[in-house]
């Protein structure tokens, strides 16, 4: 069927052609087969229920209806233009369609889709993360949420052009369709910014895709970056984990979001520091939704004293139970345990019988995320039980 956006080049539509066609076809059969077939051809285009009877009665109507209209313009009317005319003005055809399918469902496709990515939009977004959070509540499923957005991608705009920005949105956009499951969905919500819903995953699951997805999309813009080092950041909050209402997952997606490139920001500036020792991976450290980012820390000292009553400035994370350990850099052979993580520092434990500096180098490590090189402030020291030192240490740049 030939879309009314396309030209005729001076010849007949082919839908006209047909219901002339038609209708030359009609005037020669009976009564009975032409009232069958009207009955199921009204049934086909405008979804009406009418009698055989009928049906014959209203299609009369319409070649009447084309020859007084033909007769009032002085000029030659389609059937189909007849035929509109007359289901409208009548009982049984409330609301008309007079939409092309190809063009109700293009229509329908730029209403749901972003157009420079062709993900899905803001709106469906809201639409779809009500759904599957209904869904998981219902069956008592996992859902996961992640947000991304693209590092330093201003500074892309600014130094290349928007051009190139769109360039890089649209192999975000093609990156996160190669690495989704079927039954995952994927959205573009704001100018650089992305979301995915992972239907039944949990946290593990998600951090492992977004990781891979961080990893696909630099390798996919590692030729053209130049000196931009342009990434994709993200943050993660998984029902029923973090929350069940939507709200609040976005909510907390979106703080682990900027804590990740807050530290990506803390560890850009450890780049002047001593390299770490041989044979340990010096890469950006990336939270994926527990640790908070490093920043220079801006309030006084406390003194150093086992009873600390203060209130934190920034909220520590507890990595107590997992494998998180620090290797210090003047000490390669010497490890101390990551016991907290926060934005403004760290907390180590480690034998009492080390000694540290009042500044020193560490290379956390952290499960799932890559390692990172930072260095530290000594802010107190006390003895635990078991013989272990517990030293709290602040970011410094």
């Amino acid at each position: 069927m030939v879309s009314p956006s396309e030209p005729s080049h001076g010849g007949t539509p082919a839908e006209d052609s047909f219901l002339e066609l038609l209708a030359e076809t009609l005037e020669n059969l009976d009564r009975v087969p032409r009232g069958l077939f009207l009955q199921r051809f009204f049934k086909t285009i405008a979804q009406l229920d009418l009698s055989e009877s009928v049906s014959s009665e209203y299609w009369d109507r319409i070649l009447e209806r084309r020859r007084q209209l033909a007769d009032t313009l002085g000029k030659p009317i389609s059937l189909k233009a007849a035929m509109v005319d007359v289901l409208a003005s009548s009982t049984y055809l409330r609301v008309p369609v007079l939409m092309e399918y190809d063009d109700l469902k293009k229509l329908q496709f730029n209403a749901a889709t972003d157009p420079l990515t062709e993900l899905y939009n803001r709106r469906l977004f809201e639409e779809h993360f009500d759904k599957e959070l209904n869904r998981a509540l219902r069956y008592n499923q996992h859902l996961a949420l992640v947000i991304l957005d693209l590092h330093q991608f201003k500074e892309v705009n600014d130094r290349y052009g928007h051009p190139q920005g769109d360039l890089f949105l649209k192999t975000a956009a093609a990156t996160l369709r190669k690495s989704l499951r079927t039954s995952d969905y994927a959205f573009r919500i704001g100018g650089d910014e992305f979301a995915l819903l992972l239907v039944h995953s949990d946290a593990e699951q998600a951090n492992t895709l977004a990781r891979r997805i961080r990893t696909n999309f630099g390798s996919a813009v590692e030729s053209v970056q130049a000196s931009v080092g342009l990434a994709l950041d993200y943050g993660i909050a998984v029902f029923p984990a973090d929350g069940d209402q939507k709200d609040v997952l976005v909510r907390i997606a979106d703080q682990r979001l900027y804590e990740m490139k807050h530290l990506q920001r803390g560890a850009n500036v450890q780049q002047p520091q001593p390299q770490a020792p041989s044979g340990t991976a010096t890469a950006p450290f990336h939270p994926m939704g527990a640790p908070a980012a490093p920043a220079p820390s801006t309030q006084p000292p406390p003194p150093a004293s086992p009873a600390r009553s203060e209130k934190r400035k920034w909220e520590r994370v507890s990595l107590a139970g997992t494998r998180a350990h620090a290797q210090l850099a003047d000490k390669p052979q010497s490890t101390a345990r990551v016991v907290d993580l926060g934005y403004g520092g760290v907390a180590l434990e480690m034998d009492a019988s080390e000694e540290l500096g009042q500044r020193f180098s560490a290379v956390l490590h952290v499960p799932i995320l890559p390692p990172v090189r930072v260095a530290l402030k000594k802010i107190y020291q006390v003895q635990t039980s078991g013989g272990k030192m517990r030293v709290g240490c602040a970011f410094v740049s």
